[in-house]
């Protein structure tokens, strides 16, 4: 039984998880740059998720006599480089990316995580060559490791979610490390060892409920940097494949065209940088509700 010297484990609220989500998202709302996060976020995800229902035209209808158009009455946003409804495009090109990295983050999170309190509490010599090979890794870049998979095994959904899962769940481990280390000389984990308790049943009760605010935040973090490399992609042609609407890929289509079209361009970019947004203000704001200082740095 632990002493009373655990003031790092988060007491049980009332009412399980979902008691403690909705907490959680009523302390982000009470700050302004939180509850703004929260309403571009939660805008996102509803378009995202209806859009297919309400949006004015076919994104794969073409119309030649309708190319390059300027925003008017029929077509708000205009028309692309096909005749293609950009508003229609723009509303459904966040779907993708959205599913993509809703699933790749909180795997990210679960293996890197785990991994970094696995080697935080194992220690010693095993801890540091491990370090070195995820140093190693972290040296290169990341657009260039993602492409040698992509390219080797083609684009879809079974490669994009492990593939950026398993580099973004790279930087997780040291910030889930560096956690473990604050947590693993304290008297509680301690006096677990001594009791002879395995090294999963400290990872379980012990080490995970003391590091998990940070691994919400980083992971809050990971979902938006995981956004802006999936649109990379798309935008190199190595992501979403025409003619699914996709906002990297309709910036690289529509590129061409900025001088006397640039609504092609400046309507993915503003729902691209809008979500991003939207995301960093609710993790910031999470930071400071969980008490999480981002800006630690995790040891060597």
């Amino acid at each position: 039984m632990n002493t009373a010297a655990t003031p790092a484990r988060a007491p049980a609220r009332p009412g399980g998880a979902f008691a403690a989500l909705v907490a959680v998202l009523a302390d982000i709302a009470r700050t302004p740059s939180g509850a703004a996060g929260l309403i571009l976020l939660s805008l996102h995800l509803l378009v995202a998720i209806s859009a297919p229902l309400w949006v004015p035209y076919d994104y794969r209808e073409v119309n030649s006599l309708l190319i390059l158009s300027a925003p008017g009455a029929e077509h708000w946003f205009g028309t692309d480089h096909l005749g293609r409804d950009t508003l229609t495009r723009t509303l459904l090109g966040g779907r993708e990316a959205l599913l993509v990295t809703g699933v790749a983050t909180p795997v990210a999170v679960m293996w890197g995580g785990f991994t970094g309190i696995f080697f935080g509490l194992t220690g010693g010599r095993l801890d540091d060559l491990f370090m070195r090979f995820v140093d190693a890794l972290l040296s290169l870049p990341w657009i260039l490791k993602m492409l040698v998979l992509i390219v080797t095994f083609g684009t879809g959904l079974e490669v994009f979610i492990p593939t950026l899962a398993f580099f973004y769940g790279i930087p997780i481990i040291r910030v889930a490390r560096a956690a473990t280390h604050d947590v693993v000389a304290r008297d509680f984990v301690q006096a677990a060892r001594a009791r002879g308790h395995g090294r999963m049943t400290i990872i379980g009760r012990e080490l995970l409920p003391n590091v998990r605010d940070a691994l919400l935040v980083e992971g809050a973090m990971r979902w938006s940097w995981m956004l802006l490399a999936f649109s990379s992609l798309s935008f190199l042609g190595f992501g979403v494949s025409p003619p699914t609407p996709d906002w990297g890929l309709m910036i690289a289509n529509a590129r061409g065209y900025m001088s006397f079209a640039p609504w092609g361009v400046l309507a993915p970019m503003i729902a691209l940088s809008s979500l991003i947004i939207g995301i960093n203000l609710t993790a910031d704001a999470l930071a400071k509700t969980l008490g999480v200082d981002r800006a630690q740095k995790a040891p060597v």
